[in-house]
């Protein structure tokens, strides 16, 4: 069964290593993730996947790359 949520990601970023940084966890857990929002202090981001897939792309993110401080993260469900 595949997932699709829209999550949200707020802190302080560097938006071009963010956007890479979900680039490269999604390719390397194969889920779909499509940047809606990206900036300084707020990540918006279309996910679609397996379930578990899913929670480990937000666990990842919420980590985040070392230049960036993800403060609080949220997910908007859409649907299953």
């Amino acid at each position: 069964m595949r997932e699709r949520v829209e999550m949200v990601f707020l802190g302080d970023f560097e938006p071009d290593s963010f956007a890479e940084f979900m680039r490269h966890r999604a390719r390397r857990l194969s889920i779909s993730a499509d940047a809606r929002r990206i900036d300084a202090t707020r990540v918006d981001v279309a996910v679609e996947g397996e379930p578990a897939l899913v929670d480990m792309f937000e666990m990842a993110c919420s980590l985040g790359p070392i230049d960036c401080l993800v403060r609080e993260a949220y997910r908007l469900e859409q649907g299953r």
